[in-house]
């Protein structure tokens, strides 16, 4: 069965250069694996994703991916600090820093140099 299978995300990018840039100097994510058609980069619990080239990068209006953190002030501050601009969404609980409240977690988002939406998300 699929779900007994570990789950990858797939992210678009328009160019791979500058994704990497983003994704390596920015977040300080180190490749797993570079291969003709991407980028993969390992998480914990053995998860990864495959950074691939696509002229349709950026064009979902959803998360492409988001990160299960402890402390999401702490990752916030952090990706701040290292120059991320977090989004901030116009709806409810959502405080100064793009951190929003509801549904039983604490959720913050931002866009990488491809437009894709990114997520961090921490469980209450």
């Amino acid at each position: 069965m699929l779900q007994n299978a570990p789950m990858y995300s797939y992210i678009p990018v328009k160019d791979v250069a500058r994704a990497r840039a983003f994704y390596e100097g920015k977040l300080g994510f180190k490749p797993k694996e570079v291969t003709p058609g991407g980028v993969v980069y390992g998480f914990a619990n053995d998860t990864a994703c495959f950074l691939y080239p696509t002229p349709n990068a950026g064009t979902s209006q959803a998360s492409q991916a988001f990160w299960q953190v402890e402390d999401i002030e702490k990752e916030v501050a952090e990706l701040m600090a290292r120059g991320v601009k977090l989004e901030r969404y116009d709806m409810p609980g959502v405080d100064e820093k793009g951190i929003s409240v509801a549904g039983g977690a604490k959720a913050a988002w931002f866009k990488d140099t491809e437009g894709n939406i990114m997520a961090l998300i921490q469980t209450l």
